[in-house]
C-alpha cells in the first residue's frame, strides 16, 4: 500500500510548507499523488545560489570560458525552474513569494514577469532580494495591490526606484513595507508615498534620499529609517514626524537645521543617530560667540525639539556624535522621566559633554549601557567622567539612582579602568556592573599574562571595597543587556 498516496490532501501540503520551492518539487517522485502536490502550495521560495552552488566548485574554475558557459546554463536552469513551477499551478491562490537573485544573471524584465503574476494570483508577502547594475524599478502592479499585506525589497548594491507615478499609488492592505538599499529615490519626500498605505503600521527604509520631510502616518507603529543614500552630503534643513502611536524608532540622518513637529506621545524606544562631519565638529566645540550669525551650527540646537518630541520613551539609545550635537542644547535639555535604560555609544573622537545633563534629567534611570568608554576629552566633558580634575567631582552622577551598568567593547587600559573606578564610587544606587571585553580589537587580557593579572586584581579589589557586583565577561561569554 502507497501510505504516501493515502495521506489527507491537506496533510501532504502543510508537509511541503516545511520546504523550500526546489525541495517541494522533488517530492513529485514520492508517488503519483505527490506528482503535482507541491503545485498547491501556497508558498514560494526561490533561490538561485541553490543552483549556482549545486556542485562544490562549479562556480569557481580555472578555465573562465567553461566558467561563463556553465553559469549561463544554471542560471537559464534556474529561469527555467522558476517558469515551470509558476505555470503548474495556474491560477492558484499564493500567500507568500519569496525570490532571492543574487548571481546578477537575472534580468529585471524576467522578475518582474514572475512578480506580476504572483500579484495576479492575489499574493499577500513578497520578499525580494536582488542585484542589478543599474537601478531596480518594481513592476507598476506592486504599487496598486489591493492584497499585499508584507512587502520586503533589498539590493546590497544598486538602488531601487519607487514607482515615478507614486501619486496613482494605493495598497489598500500593506502593513509592513521594509526597503533596504544602498539609494532608495522617492522624489526625495517621502510624504508623497505614505498616503498610500492606509493601513501601514511597520515602515523600515534604509538609504532613502531625502532632502526635507515629513513622516506623517497615524497608524505607524515601528520606524527604522536610514536616510543615508548618496544625496545626504546635502544637509537636511527640516524633518518632521507625526506618528502619534510610533512605539519603535531607530532613526539615523545627518543632522536638520530645524525639527518644527515631533509627535510620538506613545514612544517607548528610540535609537537616535545624528551624523556631523568633522568641521561641524570643530566648530561645535568652539565657543558661540566666535560663530557667524548665519554659521549652521548654530541651529543644530533645534535638535532640543526633537528630543522634546521622544520625550516619553522608557528606552534611549544615543550614538556617539548624537551627544556632540545634543551638547548645544544641554540648558534646554528636556526631563526624560520615563527612560529606565539609557545606552550610549562612545568614540575615541567624539566627547561626552552631553552625559551630565542626561543623566541629570533621567531621574528613573535603572540601566545605563556603554558601548565603548573611551571618548575625546574636552574642557566641557562635565564631572561625569575623571578624565579633567573638577572639585565637585561625579555631582551628575551621585543624583542618578542607575542600578544597573554594562560596559561593552571593554579595550582594557587604565583609562577605562580609572573610570569604572569613578563610576563605583560615585553611583550611590549602583548593585551591579557587566565588563564585556572588545570582540575583534587587540585584547591585551588575551595576548598580555601581566595586564591580565593586573586587570583582574583590581577588579576583584572593587569587589571587596564596593557592594557593587563587578564581572568581566570575555566576547565569547555573550555578555547580554537587561
Amino acid at each position: 500500500m502507497d501510505l504516501l498516496s493515502n495521506l489527507p490532501e491537506d496533510v501532504r501540503c502543510h508537509i511541503l510548507s516545511f520546504l523550500t520551492t526546489k525541495e517541494a518539487a522533488l517530492t513529485s517522485l514520492l508517488s503519483k499523488k505527490w506528482r503535482n502536490q507541491f503545485a498547491l502550495v501556497p508558498n514560494l521560495d526561490f533561490d538561485d545560489s541553490e543552483f549556482l552552488y549545486l556542485d562544490e566548485g562549479k562556480w569557481d574554475t580555472d578555465d573562465d570560458d567553461d566558467d561563463d558557459d556553465d553559469d549561463d546554463d544554471i542560471l537559464e536552469s534556474f529561469m527555467g525552474f522558476v517558469d515551470r513551477v509558476l505555470a503548474l499551478q495556474g491560477t492558484s491562490p499564493i500567500r507568500k513569494f519569496s525570490l532571492k537573485c543574487q548571481s546578477g544573471g537575472v534580468s529585471q524584465a524576467c522578475v518582474n514577469r514572475w512578480l506580476s503574476q504572483v500579484l495576479q494570483r492575489g499574493v499577500s508577502d513578497i520578499d525580494l532580494t536582488i542585484e542589478f547594475e543599474d537601478d531596480y524599478f518594481p513592476p507598476q502592479e506592486m504599487f496598486v495591490s489591493e492584497t499585499l499585506v508584507n512587502l520586503r525589497l533589498k539590493t546590497e548594491f544598486g538602488g531601487i526606484r519607487w514607482w515615478v507615478g507614486s501619486k496613482g499609488t494605493f495598497l489598500p492592505m500593506l502593513k509592513s513595507l521594509d526597503i533596504d538599499s544602498w539609494r532608495f529615490f522617492c522624489d526625495d519626500r517621502i510624504e508623497l508615498m505614505l498616503p498610500s498605505f492606509p493601513v501601514l503600521e511597520e515602515l523600515r527604509l534604509v538609504g532613502v534620499e531625502w532632502i526635507d520631510s515629513t513622516v506623517s502616518c497615524t497608524n505607524l507603529t515601528k520606524l527604522l529609517l536610514s536616510a543615508t543614500g548618496p544625496k545626504a552630503c546635502r544637509k537636511p534643513k527640516s524633518v518632521s514626524f507625526d506618528t502619534p502611536n510610533l512605539l519603535s524608532l531607530a532613526y539615523s540622518d545627518f543632522v536638520a537645521e530645524d525639527y518644527p513637529l515631533v509627535n510620538m506621545k506613545s514612544l517607548f524606544k528610540a535609537r537616535i543617530i545624528l551624523g556631523v562631519d568633522e568641521d561641524q565638529i570643530e566648530r561645535i566645540r568652539a565657543p558661540s560667540n566666535s560663530l557667524s550669525d548665519d554659521d549652521v551650527v548654530l541651529r543644530f540646537g533645534n535638535v532640543v525639539k526633537l528630543m522634546k518630541g521622544i520625550q516619553n520613551v522608557q528606552e534611549l539609545h544615543l550614538h556617539s556624535d548624537t551627544l556632540e550635537v545634543l551638547s548645544l542644547c544641554c540648558e534646554s535639555m528636556p526631563v526624560f522621566n520615563n527612560v529606565k535604560t539609557l545606552g550610549i555609544k562612545s568614540d575615541d573622537d567624539r566627547g561626552w559633554q552631553a552625559v551630565p545633563a542626561l543623566l541629570r534629567n533621567c531621574p528613573h534611570l535603572e540601566i545605563l549601557n556603554f558601548e565603548g568608554l573611551v571618548h575625546h576629552v574636552t574642557d566641557k566633558c562635565g564631572d561625569a567622567c575623571d578624565c579633567i580634575y573638577r572639585k565637585e567631582k561625579g555631582r551628575s552622577l551621585k543624583s542618578c539612582p542607575v542600578k544597573v551598568i554594562q560596559i561593552k567593547e571593554f579595550r582594557e587600559t587604565m583609562k577605562e579602568m580609572h573610570l569604572i573606578e569613578h563610576f563605583l564610587d560615585n553611583f550611590p544606587c549602583l548593585k551591579e556592573m557587566k565588563i564585556c571585553s572588545e570582540e575583534y580589537g587587540p585584547s591585551q587580557l588575551r595576548t598580555d599574562p601581566e595586564v591580565f593579572d593586573l586587570i583582574m586584581d583590581m577588579i576583584e579589589e572593587y569587589k571587596d571595597l564596593y557592594s557593587c557586583d563587578v564581572q568581566l565577561y570575555e566576547p565569547c561569554d555573550k555578555c547580554t543587556e537587561h
